[in-house]
């Protein structure tokens, strides 16, 4: 069975590199989503906290997300962000087995996975 990937990671650069550093990233992250298994990969300033990029992505499975670690994108961007002064970075990954909405048939939103017999 394959599971879809979660990589949730957040990047600090100095607040003055911030705009030049997504801008610079931006060839990188286009590259990132013409590959085989990626289903999202985003950058976005994080709002409360100055100099901090929050990284999402979703890879349909392990061989698409491997495939990326090899790739030109991948590489590039590592190459890239320690270029704008890279101060810390975090990441994980998620290995996901059951997706649903947040919301129900009555615009509930639930908490629980309430379309999971299980």
């Amino acid at each position: 069975m394959t599971h879809k990937i979660i990589i949730s990671a957040t990047i600090d650069l100095p607040e003055a590199n911030l705009d030049k550093a997504l801008a610079a990233a931006r060839p990188l992250i286009e590259g990132a989503l013409t590959e085989p298994g990626c289903l999202a990969y985003d950058w976005s300033i994080e709002p409360t906290h100055p100099g901090r990029i929050r990284v999402f992505e979703l890879w349909a499975d392990e061989a698409s997300l491997a495939g990326h670690f090899g790739s030109e994108w991948y590489l590039g961007m590592r190459e890239l962000i320690g270029s704008f002064g890279l101060l810390s970075a975090e990441s994980a990954k998620y290995r996901v087995n059951l997706t649903e909405p947040v919301y129900d048939e009555t615009f509930t939103p639930r908490a629980d996975f309430f379309t999971d017999p299980g």
